[in-house]
């Protein structure tokens, strides 16, 4: 969603402007640490129709924003969004409390509307349009909802029973789904056009990047994406016990850890021999690779990279339990060719040094060493090294494609050359987090109904407020001392079958992590009439953010003074307002930009 949207208090909420939709985490977490359980999974669920999805599998770019960062880590927000999911999301069997979120469906407006696309932008994008009035049609070309949620993201991280029933939650609201529903071949743009008044297409990024080496079609080469659906299927996948997987990214982790579960999945009544094939190869990053490998019965897994591990685009966590798991990582190596038998199947790769990624401007540029090589044995290898789109099911008339061969798409309006037909996702910008995929698609929505009903369109969000609080919260003093919690997760020994790896926070763990928050909604509200610049306030300030500057300095008149306070570095421990003779500054609480209405000021502090 757009940051034009925001104001200033908004931005001043690092956690809230982070976030591709705006949930206003630190509202949530500051109600978990008051036992506002209730009022935190309604505001985490309020701008996210896959809350429960988030909490387990988000990368969480607001945790990289946290202000609880810059004195030690941030708030473990992700699981603190888990922890109140399962008590209130559909998972939990309490729907009245999920739904109440909603608003309540607008009177139909006669208006349709086709999504193309099972996965969360285009479920995101249909259940706001449902919500406005409109009659909305999906269609995904496989025999389930869920895209790379459920055929990317792997079991053992992701239930399917929780991605179910958020995706039901959706469907229920009268969302007409069609399954196996190819575009291109079942249905094609033209028609969809032609039948409805506007079409939103969020086909993904299905397909994976070929390697152009020797042996790169021998028997036992994957794309990661093959891989990775045929495994999540159930269908049986022959890897042998050395398997290679090349690239430094997320999905390679997954597959190298699922691999070893692989006979947990096919346990589960599907195929046994049918094998999936993608046209051109399929998404995937080579870490969930990795990760799938010993999962499907592999003894020794290796991770190859161009990259150092330093420089993987794999998040640290993902790297970590990799580690953990005991899989190999050889960095700065680049894949020279694949290695054959006289039948032209794996038995390994061959590498050579890589001596620079990235050129001195920092673009990919990688330099290698041909004389520093170095063999790998291998039965399998997986690539995992970028995705691509379907872009020929478009068809002839389709709408015009970017030079990085995505669908050309305008990123405010998302719309597309076609006057009704918008595009979000990974097929309209590339791959991208799922929580950015959530927010195109609800962003779409927003567009769509502006331009098909302009007379009724209404801003998505309601205007802030800044209410003063009276009695507010104050940070202990050792408040810096409590350090993050980790969360729980199965010790290696126990990561087998498909069950859940990480445990989540209990009720008591919750409380005292959600505690750690600084509380950045609140705001110094300074009185300017009051104030006496007596500059009491800024040496009682125990971080040193408030300071009195010559006017001029700040292009103010000459002869004045200017009070100036670093948001930025504030952590709301309210000295300053306590030690004020005036009584010029007082604690407002912003309530703006993804808080629901009946905010509790328990969160604030007033009682």
């Amino acid at each position: 969603m757009s940051t034009s949207k925001l104001g200033f208090y908004d931005f001043n909420i690092p956690c809230l402007a982070a976030c591709p939709v705006h949930t206003n985490a630190g509202a949530y977490v500051a109600a978990i640490a008051d036992g506002e359980d209730r009022f935190a999974y309604l505001t985490a669920r309020l701008p996210n129709p896959f809350a429960s999805v988030c909490g387990r599998v988000c990368a969480a770019p607001c945790e990289d924003a946290c202000r609880r960062g810059e004195i030690d880590q941030p708030i473990a927000i992700r699981a603190l969004k888990r922890f109140v999911t399962e008590k209130y999301g559909p998972e939990s069997g309490q729907t009245s409390v999920w739904s109440s979120v909603d608003p309540q469906r607008a009177p139909s407006k006669g208006l349709s509307v086709a999504v193309v696309g099972g996965g969360p932008a285009s479920l995101s994008c249909a259940h706001d349009l449902i919500l406005q009035g409109y009659d909305v049609s999906l269609y995904e070309a496989t025999g389930r909802l869920g895209g790379m949620m459920v055929l990317g993201i792997p079991e053992y991280r992701l239930p399917r029973d929780l991605i179910d029933s958020e995706i039901q939650a959706i469907v229920d609201l009268g969302l007409d789904v069609h399954l196996n529903a190819r575009l291109g071949e079942d249905v094609t743009l033209d028609e969809l056009r032609q039948e409805n008044d506007a079409v939103f297409l969020g086909i993904g990024a299905m397909l994976g990047r070929d390697l152009d080496i020797p042996g790169h079609n021998a028997d036992g080469v994957f794309r990661a994406v093959e891989f990775l659906l045929n495994i999540n299927q159930g269908f049986h996948v022959d890897i042998g016990e050395k398997v290679v997987v090349i690239g430094g990214g997320n999905v390679a982790m997954d597959a190298a850890r699922t691999a070893i579960r692989a006979a947990a999945y096919s346990d589960q009544g599907e195929p046994e021999v049918e094998v999936w094939e993608a046209d051109d190869a399929e998404v995937g990053h080579p870490l969930d690779a990795a990760r799938s490998a010993l999962r499907a019965g592999a003894k020794e897994v290796t991770i190859v990279s161009l990259e150092s591990r330093s420089e993987m685009p794999a998040q640290e966590f993902e790297i970590e339990e990799a580690e953990e798991e005991e899989i190999r990582m050889f960095g700065r190596r680049g894949p020279q060719e694949i290695i054959t038998d006289d039948q032209d199947r794996v038995t390994g790769l061959r590498t050579v040094g890589v001596t620079s990624v990235f050129d001195e401007e920092g673009r990919f540029a990688p330099e290698f060493d041909e004389d520093d090589v170095l063999e790998f044995d291998a039965d399998t290898v997986i690539l995992a090294i970028g995705q691509a789109i379907d872009l020929a099911a478009l068809g002839k008339g389709g709408p015009e494609v970017s030079p990085r061969r995505t669908i050309e798409t305008d990123p405010e309006t998302f719309k597309t050359s076609l006057p009704d037909v918008w595009a979000g996702g990974d097929a309209a910008f590339g791959p991208r987090l799922l929580i950015t995929a959530i927010a195109e698609g609800r962003s779409a929505a927003s567009s769509i109904h502006a331009t098909l009903s302009p007379a009724d369109a209404t801003a998505e969000q309601r205007p802030g407020k800044m209410t003063i609080v009276e009695d507010f919260h104050r940070m202990m003093d050792r408040y810096d001392e409590q350090e993050r919690l980790d969360i729980p997760a199965l010790p290696s020994e126990r990561r087998i079958g498909l069950q859940e790896v990480e445990l989540g926070f209990t009720e008591a763990e919750a409380r005292v992590e959600a505690a750690r928050c600084l509380r950045c909604f609140l705001d110094i509200q300074l009185d300017v009439d009051a104030c006496v610049l007596c500059a009491l306030c800024a040496d009682v300030c125990p971080v040193d953010l408030i300071s009195l500057v010559p006017s001029e300095t700040i292009g103010g008149m000459p002869g004045h003074t200017a009070l100036l306070l670093d948001e930025s570095r504030c952590i709301r421990c309210a000295l300053c307002i306590e030690r004020c003779p005036p009584n010029a500054l007082s604690m407002g609480m912003w309530t703006g930009v993804g808080v629901p209405q009946g905010i509790p000021l328990t969160i604030g502090g007033l009682v």
